[in-house]
């Protein structure tokens, strides 16, 4: 890394699916057979490479994302493995938003799953090329079709097999190469490093040959060229085809799929040859777009686009933050320039000029000095103070920002108190390190209780912050029960006006604003407009009244909880000479926000949830009852063998505790997935609850 790399040598890619659809295992796969490991570590023996937290190791699962590099064919891949589960959702969006190409795995058996889709749609926002990796084909009820038919229904794409499988669940032996037309049979023992190439199966040449075809009519209609070639020759080589695999797979044309089983050892290293193959190197992709100014709405699309470049001036992107013993690490993505210890860089999003200390070389928890790092690269630095996610770094004789990121909201809430006294400063400096760490986390006080609350994507996502309070920062704090994170809006316009006016003698206070408030869609958050004309308004104090209003929307008028989605327009006020200043315009847009939101169709809104049941067939008619007792509304009901997939929209609220109740009625033979959906107003009688409750 230290030294300017040919950017076709590299790929920087990540590897996403559903929980437990084999990421880890995949990626330890890829580590011993590229010679980074010399033993291949296993997710339920807590010893792999990329699960290197205490608490990825003891369940199971990966929580956050980890760095490695290795090296296939001549190319050194950058390797990003990131969490299946939807708490740590933001593991994902960060990773996918700076990687060029992403290798999406899909369980044999379920087909595309609810994470699976989430994680799609995030790499359609970025703009990332992939490759489909079908896995554990070996499993009982694995069938490669039935998962391939859902990528079309589920993800609606243009999917085309490359490999075709060899045998079936536990006779699964191998793969039919379409591109090269010949088998891949693995060979026992040597933890599948030993495979070799045969005759197509007679029983697959048939199949083999059709899909031969379509994967040719798709592959070469992306160049005029390689068609041409084909219609007057009857075939291309592999090369000419290849090419067109790779030109389709960036352009989105189509999503490749190989197929194997990572655990049994079968399938990997062809995938690493597509990935090779198929995905981009950092100059085959368009690039970054830059950030609009600050405040503008502008078209996305309209955003220019600076390409990876290695011979301009110096910008990369923060991704992602780790406190650790040794201090805080922040990890960037490199988009141009180099970049060496000691120099000094500009922080354009927050116009801070950062200096660098160290660079290091991530492999998962383990640490490689470099001296300098280039367009392509993605590094670890050591020194930067006031840095965060999303944040970006450049030469300041260059000093452009790139493209924000966007972050997942909250949806349930604890309370955290420290068990000591003297424990209250030492809680609140680690919370904020982890908050610094987890932009999905978010903390703030409660004004009238003065505790601590702590903010998240779900209850696991909890558990595991005040886990890590405890070991890595030695605070034992008492929590409160798990909350929903409701939120206040509005449903019709109003207009109000307000004055303060406040005199005890001397100079005193006054204002006066007139302000219409009025809905928005979900997601837009709140919106500001001045159309005060004639300066009955002097501009100096515009930006009070602005600050007033967010201010005091953290307090919703109905139950106290945050207001959001909404527009506030400075129409029209008053002003003295004397008496008026930033203060009073402040004081003045607090008070009209709690007056005219009372009367602009105030409701509180809920998170909904998109919870997804997979049940034995004799404990559906259990299940369904019992989700419409919880206010679900069915979705729809998918049967698969002898279990059928329920997928609901059911409030948050009605979801605390119901893995134990599954579990009771389907005698512990049903599994459940969630992830936040949309938020919705709550109906009458659960909003007059809510409201009693917060008086």
């Amino acid at each position: 890394m230290s030294e300017k790399s040919d950017l076709s040598l590299i790929r920087n890619i990540g590897i996403t699916a559903h929980i437990d659809a084999g990421k880890t295992t995949t990626t330890e796969r890829i580590l011993y057979y590229t010679g980074v490991s010399h033993k291949i570590g296993e997710v339920h023996e807590g010893n792999t490479t990329t699960d290197y937290m205490d608490q990825e190791r003891e369940r199971g699962i990966t929580i956050t994302s980890a760095a490695v590099t290795c090296e296939w064919d001549g190319r050194r891949i950058n390797i990003i493995d990131t969490p299946g589960h939807i708490d740590f959702n933001i593991e994902v969006n960060r990773s996918l938003r700076v990687l060029d190409g992403a290798v999406f795995i899909i369980e044999g058996v379920a087909g595309v799953q609810p994470q699976s889709e989430t994680n799609w749609r995030l790499a359609d926002r970025y703009n990332v090329p992939r490759i489909i990796f079908i896995n554990k084909l070996d499993r009982t009820g694995a069938d490669f079709y039935r998962a391939f038919d859902t990528l079309k229904e589920k993800l609606d794409i243009v999917a085309i097999p490359l490999q075709l499988p060899i045998g079936a669940e536990e006779n699964f032996i191998g793969v039919v190469d379409l591109v090269e037309m010949r088998a891949i049979i693995w060979e026992g023992g040597e933890l599948g490093a030993k495979f070799h190439y045969a005759e197509i199966p007679d029983d697959l040449k048939e199949k083999a040959a059709e899909a031969r075809q379509e994967l040719l009519d798709t592959a070469l209609a992306v160049d005029n060229a390689a068609m041409e070639e084909y219609f007057e020759k009857g075939d291309v080589d592999v090369a000419t085809l290849k090419r067109c695999i790779k030109k389709g797979t960036i352009s989105g044309e189509f999503r490749p799929v190989l197929c194997g089983t990572a655990f049994k050892n079968k399938g990997v290293q062809p995938l690493l040859d597509g990935v090779i193959d198929y995905l981009p190197a950092p100059d085959d992709v368009a690039g970054i777009r830059i950030a609009p100014p600050e405040g503008e709405e502008v078209d996305e699309n309209a955003l220019p686009i600076i390409p990876v470049d290695p011979d301009g001036k110096f910008a990369g992107l923060a991704f992602k933050i780790i406190n650790d013993k040794y201090g805080t690490l922040t990890f960037v993505r490199v988009y141009r320039g180099v970049l060496r210890s000691g120099d000094s860089v500009l922080n354009t999003t927050k116009d801070h000029k950062e200096r660098i200390g160290r660079i290091f070389q991530m492999h998962a928890d383990k640490r490689q000095e470099v001296k300098e790092v280039h367009a392509g690269d993605i590094a670890a630095f050591v020194g930067l103070k006031d840095t965060q996610t999303g944040d970006t770094l450049a030469d300041p004789a260059d000093p452009v920002v790139l493209e924000r990121m966007s972050f997942p909201v909250p949806v349930i809430d604890i309370s955290v108190e420290p068990k000591t006294k003297d424990g209250v400063e030492k809680m609140t400096l680690a919370l904020q390190k982890l908050a610094g760490e987890d932009p999905s986390l978010r903390l703030k006080t409660d004004q009238e209780t003065g505790q601590t609350i702590l903010s998240g994507m779900g209850e696991l996502h909890l558990d595991i912050i005040i886990d890590r309070l405890r070991r890595e920062y030695g605070v034992d704090a008492n929590i409160g029960a798990p909350q929903v994170a409701y939120r206040e809006t509005i449903t019709q316009p109003h207009v109000e006006i307000y004055t303060h006016k406040k005199q005890s003698g001397g100079s005193g206070q006054f204002a006066e604003v007139k302000i219409e408030f009025a809905p928005l869609e979900r997601n837009q958050e709140i919106q500001f407009e001045n159309k005060v004309v004639g300066g009955t308004v002097p501009k100096e104090y515009i930006p009070a009244v602005e600050k007033g209003i967010r201010m005091q929307s953290s307090t919703g008028v109905l139950a106290g909880f945050p207001t959001v989605d909404f527009k506030f327009t400075l129409l029209d006020g008053k002003y003295h000479d004397v008496d008026s200043s930033a203060l009073a315009f402040e004081i003045a847009a607090k008070a009209c926000f709690r007056e005219g939101m009372k009367k602009a169709g105030p409701v509180i809104l809920e998170p909904i949830m998109d919870v997804e049941v997979t049940t034995p067939n004799d404990h559906v008619g259990d299940v369904v009852g019992d989700l419409n007792r919880r206010r679900g509304m069915i979705q729809n009901q998918e049967s698969s063998g002898s279990t059928v997939m329920v997928r609901a929209l059911v409030p948050l609220k009605e979801m605390f505790g119901y893995i134990s109740h599954l579990r009771s009625i389907t005698k512990g033979r049903a599994s459940f997935t969630m992830q936040f959906h949309h938020y919705d107003p709550v109906p009458r009688n659960v909003a007059e609850e809510i409201v009693a409750k917060s008086a």
